[in-house]
């Protein structure tokens, strides 16, 4: 079995080469992220990877978000139990057990900062308040919901509502509603707009000359905007989450023409592996590096922690599977709600 619940044999083949190289480019983002701006804040010091960094923020989630609503019109008409087992109960078995992992190695800190009386009750808090990294299948399953139960609403009152939601920059403090209101728009768009982000990548794959001009003059335009500090602008930071989002669909659909950097694609294969298991990896290279001072420049440190979370989150998945502890990335059976009898589909962004 897979992450997404569809059986491993037939996974392989109903995979669409693309999708998994722009899911790979994402989360190779994610954990840059992670890396570079962990390694700074210890470090109190920037370093070249900052750049990166910048350049992706506005369109590094988006895609993800985007991709992971691509594939929902194929299933959002099962019943709610088979729905909320795949949609919902999936991600929460998963969101639960590298939780309370996190947690563990995270507790003694939080009991040095506020007392062990404390720790339970952060814990508790982490069920309301997504822990670190773990916001994403978090609020996934809430976009998959909010989704199914808004069909009769007509879809382009909530497309712009989505959008204004994005617009207004909320911020409560909570990640959950603040998350949701930047990122649903892209959630649905992925969902209803499906057929154009298909052809936009049959496009780019029968004119590749096109599609690199195109992908030329708006990484010039999103650096640009980056740099002058007009990102985040309203409108402004819809507008370049979209083209961002459409940019990575073509740089993935370019590389899978050419078949080239297959890494990107294995890490698309398994990005929730990397996503769930990247943080021990990071933190443990991040420490070694600062600590020996083996290494000190800055970008370099941020390099080489972003590369080791990558490879040190598929080691512990290859570890796991050997060990028999499958269910570090396997749902078991007795947390299904629903049979397991449907038929593979194209894979989502799961």
């Amino acid at each position: 079995m897979t992450l997404n619940g569809t059986p491993a044999g037939t996974e392989r083949s109903t995979r669409i080469d693309w999708v998994d190289y722009a899911k790979g480019i994402c989360i190779v983002m994610v954990v840059m992220m992670h890396s570079v701006l962990g390694v700074e804040k210890a470090a109190g010091d920037i370093g070249f990877m900052h750049a990166f960094v910048m350049f992706a923020q506005p369109f590094r989630m988006p895609d993800f978000f985007l991709i992971s609503g691509l594939f929902l019109a194929v299933v959002i008409d099962r019943d709610w139990r088979t729905y909320l087992d795949r949609k919902v109960v999936h991600f929460a078995y998963f969101y639960v057990l590298w939780m309370t992992i996190q947690f563990g190695f995270k507790a003694p800190g939080f009991a040095a900062e506020h007392g062990w009386h404390r720790v339970g009750f952060l814990y508790l808090e982490s069920f309301v308040e997504p822990f670190g990294t773990l916001w994403f299948i978090y609020l996934l399953p809430i976009c998959f919901v909010v989704t199914k139960l808004s069909r009769g609403i007509p879809p382009l009152a909530i497309w712009l509502v989505a959008a204004a939601l994005e617009m207004a920059h909320v911020q409560t403090q909570w990640t959950v509603i603040d998350e949701f209101c930047a990122r649903f728009i892209y959630f649905y768009s992925g969902y209803l707009l499906a057929s154009y982000v298909f052809a936009l990548s049959d496009r780019s794959r029968e004119k590749p000359a096109l599609a690199l001009a195109g992908l030329a003059l708006w990484a010039l335009v999103n650096g640009g905007l980056v740099v002058a500090d007009y990102s985040h602008w309203p409108l402004v930071s819809l507008a370049l989450g979209f083209a961002g989002a459409g940019a990575i669909i073509v740089m993935g659909t370019l590389l899978a023409r050419m078949q080239w950097l297959n890494f990107l694609r294995y890490c698309g294969e398994h990005s929730i592996v990397i996503y769930l298991a990247f943080f021990l990896p990071m933190a443990v290279t991040r420490t070694i590096l600062l600590k020996t001072g083996v290494i000190t420049d800055i970008g370099t440190i941020s390099l080489i922690v972003t590369v080791a979370g990558i490879a040190g989150a598929v080691v512990i998945w290859r570890l796991a599977l050997a060990l028999r502890a499958d269910f570090l990335f396997e749902r078991p059976e007795a947390f299904w709600i629903a049979p397991n009898k449907t038929a593979p589909v194209l894979q989502a962004a799961e």
